[in-house]
């Protein structure tokens, strides 16, 4: 029998899939937080924070920026590697991404761009340096681009670097203000968990079991772009052999039409435990993995989202780096804030509400109340606002 889900009721499963319903308080487990989310995104840019922290900040604010720094190089808990993008991932995830290290380094190994970078004597020449010295960040090397140079151009050895990372030749082994560090992955990995290896089917089994049970419900299509570590057929021939664990579910999107989705055949009992969501107003960082999924973030909030940090300033529509805000269970504004660490100030560019939503006194008073508690994740204490109406 199939299950209908209102959307409020879908809203509020999936935040609490996402460890945004509760009070982002109390004891901080930084790696149990990664390890709820499946992996957390890399960025290099800092508008404010990289996303990385500000995703596990957004879930416990006693986090602090260093400690993701101290999981991958001190613990060894996590682990570097490519899922839609570059991301932190639980170490003891590792045997399971075997499949994954595969299928980029057949990816890479079709690319024009790697392909006419490959030089199998480059590789070996910093392979070599790394087993010999240790972990080497790209500016250890010194060869220089070929031919024309363009906007993605890069020299041999950083060609070579790629790889081997995307093959897990090579794994990060720390990182110095943001610059990566290779080393031989055997060196990287806890040699308990890289004698691991499991048959492709187990490790397909287990990716897709992880993925849903993290989205809580999901079209194939969403299964499969989680980790992105599978092909669309592939999730569609585990649906069909797991059709025992599976539930067809009717999800009500933010303009009342229905979508049926899969989920496990323990959902109803998942919903019942579940804890309500916290009235608090969040700033979210653009690459959350609650607003990752656009077209999914569309469907249930009705909040249509992009980050225009690519689009040319002229047609940006709202901004370089705006943030959604999301109170309770719904979005109800977005915020372009960028910070000064060396100043000591966060600056409030710009303020949108959604449509339908009133901008209260109380609800201003809760984005202020964000605003100090981001300022001092940051180590900042003045907010300036340059624009201070609401638009």
């Amino acid at each position: 029998m199939t299950i209908k889900i209102k959307n409020r009721q879908a809203r509020r499963h999936w935040l609490n899939s996402q460890g945004l319903a509760s009070t982002p308080t109390g004891t901080l487990d930084a790696l149990q937080i990664i390890k709820d989310l499946g992996f957390v995104q890399l960025d290099t840019i800092q508008n404010v924070t990289r996303a990385h922290h500000h995703i596990i900040w957004s879930r416990n604010q006693n986090y602090r920026e260093p400690m993701l720094d101290e999981l991958l190089a001190k613990d060894s808990s996590l682990f570097e590697h490519f899922t839609h993008d570059a991301s932190v991932l639980p170490m003891e995830f590792y045997p399971m991404w075997r499949r994954q290290f595969k299928r980029m380094e057949r990816r890479v190994n079709k690319s024009n761009y790697y392909r006419a970078g490959k030089n199998d004597d480059v590789q070996r020449v910093v392979k070599d340096r790394i087993t010999e010295e240790g972990p080497l960040s790209t500016h250890a090397f010194d060869t220089k681009i070929v031919g024309e140079k363009k906007m993605w151009s890069r020299p041999p050895h950083k060609l070579a670097l790629d790889h081997m990372w995307y093959s897990g030749e090579l794994a990060t082994s720390h990182r110095e203000n943001f610059k990566k560090f290779y080393d031989l992955a055997e060196r990287v990995v806890p040699a308990e968990i890289y004698a691991q290896n499991h048959a492709d089917d187990v490790q397909l089994d287990w990716l897709c079991r992880a993925a849903l049970d993290r989205l809580g419900f999901a079209t194939i299509g969403e299964i499969q772009k989680f980790w992105d570590a599978a092909d669309l057929s592939e999730v569609k021939d585990w649906i069909n052999r797991n059709q025992n664990d599976l539930q067809i579910v009717e999800l009500q999107g933010a303009d009342g039409s229905w979508t049926e989705a899969y989920a496990f055949a323990d959902f109803e009992d998942r919903l019942d435990t579940e804890s309500s969501v916290s009235s608090r107003l969040r700033i979210i960082s653009p690459f959350d993995p609650a607003v990752r999924d656009r077209v999914r973030l569309s469907r249930l909030f009705g909040f249509d989202y992009k980050i225009e940090i690519f689009v040319p300033a002229a047609k940006r529509k709202w901004g370089y780096y705006v943030y959604p805000l999301l109170e309770g269970d719904r979005f109800v504004g977005r915020i372009e804030v960028k910070a000064d660490r060396k100043a000591g100030f966060l600056s409030v560019e710009n303020l949108w509400q959604e449509t339908g939503v009133r901008w209260t006194g109380g609800r201003q008073n809760k984005l202020d109340a964000e605003l100090e508690r981001l300022g001092r994740f940051i180590g900042v204490r003045e907010i300036k606002w340059v624009n201070s109406s609401v638009t």
